[in-house]
């Protein structure tokens, strides 16, 4: 009797395992790529929201002269407290302008930013003495004002959240 081979129909076993192996590591690999593309993402959202929390804070300074002539806006943040509301119908003082403008500021500051720390500092290039006049026109600030802002944000590295905190800095000069 005389057999007759027949053509193979489909896929061995073997062959569809094989084939799942590499769809498997294909699938890892793309795995793999999400998480980093949402750490960077990450990354540039939180420095984004530096930008515009350091772009709100001159603006502010901007409005209130008179504050940045007296140094009102200068020190550390973030502050604790609550704005005060000014008087009815008597508008706000300088120095409740800049307070209000600060505590705002600082809650923005811990609202879109983790674990953040800020400085503001303002210079003058002369001893142009602040008076009345100055303040009064609004005249343009002789110096330069510095918002350095700094915050811990998770790298690319870790393995836990603890190991690949990285310190990142965001500075900027201006002049109001």
């Amino acid at each position: 009797m005389k057999r007759t081979l027949r053509p193979s129909r489909g896929f061995s076993l073997l062959e569809v395992m094989i084939a799942l192996l590499i769809f498997s590591l294909g699938l890892l690999g793309l795995a793999g790529l999400l998480v980093v593309s949402v750490k960077v993402n990450n990354g540039a959202y939180i420095r984004t929201q530096a930008n515009f929390l350091a772009q709100s804070l001159a603006d502010r300074m901007r409005a209130n002269m008179a504050g940045v002539w007296e140094n009102a806006y200068d020190g550390d943040y973030p502050e604790a407290g609550t704005p005060a509301a000014c008087g009815a119908g008597a508008g706000c003082s300088i120095d409740e302008v800049a307070e209000r403008d600060r505590l705002l500021w600082s809650r923005q500051l811990t609202d879109l930013m983790p674990n953040p720390t800020a400085t503001v500092l303002c210079e003058r290039n002369s001893a142009t003495a602040v008076t009345a006049d100055n303040q009064r026109d609004r005249a343009p600030y002789d110096g330069l004002c510095t918002i350095t802002m700094q915050w811990v944000e998770s790298g690319l590295d870790n393995q836990n959240e603890d190991a690949g905190a990285q310190q990142q800095t965001f500075a900027w000069v201006f002049q109001p």
